[in-house]
């Protein structure tokens, strides 16, 4: 959530991010439209409950019956506006959820991902002397995958993964989740359904809503543990001194992918329920130092791959393919060789104070001034989909897998081959 201040004197800046991240400018002009009501609203609430105030004040001291009709007069007042007020509140209120955060000054401006910039590009390819399989391909011919059973029980984008490749993707989390330890970050586990303030909260709704799965309880299913992690202190005053706070969890994830029909149906990159390492950092209130976190949690994702011997790239992320609520964004993809392109694995991002606004989490600055926090979030590992990108680049000729090295010790086998 943007500062209503901050909305009006800058209009035309917040209309251009609008419409550079596909959303309707005219929102804009609602919401100042709805705040003017809002504003004359309040004030004229405000002067007839002093007057009445001061009235009431001078009856028990001494009652005229001038002064108790006009009491009774502005009594009435009250109720004819208090309602028509409540709705322009619940209208201003509903409408500033739905205004986006301004980019930031160097994402490029484009309308799809076609205006996505790379950045960087690391690690070699893997030069194969033979044709190199698809993930779920090399899964499945391994007996260690099963997707025919999986949609029978749970639909479709419902998988089974088996012995040791279940095996090497706990590996690979685990993995993740240890050098976010020694990076500081606080290991949790998190809430998996959380309640509608909460996604609101973090920005994933309103505009997300129908790619989360909801319960009778009128609870959601997280998409990342961003959601739970974000969301930890909402409510509540920090000191500067416990800045910055930095969270990790691990979870199960829950997406119902609307919008990729036809997209990604074989195998086990594009799913409904696929496990992540995430972590969360709470910052004080500058941009700058905001902005260097953002590096560096860039490079803790960079350092997970290049310890795996995972060729990646690095993009930055135009304002048409980021979400209504960040402010900068990176996605790392991994080479798939079997498909020949590199795919999405990671996602890093700041949003300043759109979701601490929102969520109202604030710190007392060391000058005593009451601020709210900055937050960025940054996957580390998602699974099964990095556990495809291994399957991929460490495939053999006879269809077996090489074990990466730095994941050897974690594991009885150093190669997965079909079992006997």
């Amino acid at each position: 959530m943007l500062d209503i201040n901050y909305i009006k004197d800058n209009a035309e800046v917040v209309k251009t991010a609008a419409k550079n991240k596909n959303l309707d400018p005219k929102l804009i002009d609602e919401v100042l439209a709805v705040d003017e009501q809002r504003r004359a609203l309040l004030l004229q609430v405000e002067k007839i409950r002093a007057e009445k105030n001061e009235l009431d004040r001078g009856l028990k001291l001494k009652r005229t019956d001038e002064q108790v009709t006009r009491s009774k007069d502005l009594k009435n007042k009250l109720k004819d506006i208090e309602p028509k007020l409540k709705t322009v509140m619940d209208s201003y209120a509903e409408l500033m959820l739905q205004v986006p955060n301004v980019p930031a000054d160097d994402v490029p401006v484009g309308r799809d991902e076609t205006g996505n910039v790379v950045v960087k590009t690391h690690g070699e390819k893997r030069h194969f002397d033979f044709a190199p399989k698809q993930h779920f391909e090399l899964a499945e011919n391994l007996g260690l995958f099963d997707s025919k059973r999986a949609v029978k029980i749970a639909g479709s984008r419902a998988y089974f993964l088996k012995g040791d490749l279940m095996l090497l993707e706990r590996a690979i989390l685990d993995y993740a989740l240890e050098k976010m330890i020694g990076e500081g970050f606080m290991p949790m586990t998190v809430p998996w359904m959380v309640n509608t303030a909460t996604m609101v909260g973090t920005g994933y709704f309103p505009w997300g809503r129908e790619d989360h799965y909801h319960t009778q309880d009128g609870q959601s299913l997280i998409g990342t543990a961003e959601v739970s992690l974000t969301a930890y202190h909402q409510d509540e005053l920090l000191n500067h001194k416990d800045l910055p706070i930095k969270l990790c969890g691990i979870s199960p994830c829950y997406r119902r992918e609307v919008g990729s029909y036809g997209k990604d149906t074989k195998g086990f990159f594009r799913l409904h329920q696929f496990t992540k390492v995430e972590m969360v950092v709470l910052m004080p209130a500058d941009e700058e130092a905001t902005r260097t976190m953002h590096d560096t949690m860039l490079g803790y994702a960079e350092s997970l791959l290049a310890d795996l011997k995972l060729p990646y790239q690095v993009l930055l992320m135009c304002t048409g393919d980021m979400g209504a609520g960040q402010r900068r964004k990176y996605d790392v993809e991994t080479w798939f060789p079997g498909q020949n392109k590199y795919r999405e694995t990671h996602s890093d991002s700041y949003f300043n104070d759109f979701q601490a606004r929102r969520l109202n989490i604030r710190y007392q600055d060391k000058d005593g001034s009451i601020k709210y926090v900055y937050t960025l979030n940054n996957t580390m590992a998602a699974t099964p989909r990095l556990l495809a990108a291994i399957l991929e680049n460490y495939q053999q000729a006879d269809g077996s897998i090489d074990v990466p090295e730095v994941l050897r010790s974690r594991l009885p086998f150093a190669k997965i081959k079909k079992p006997a």
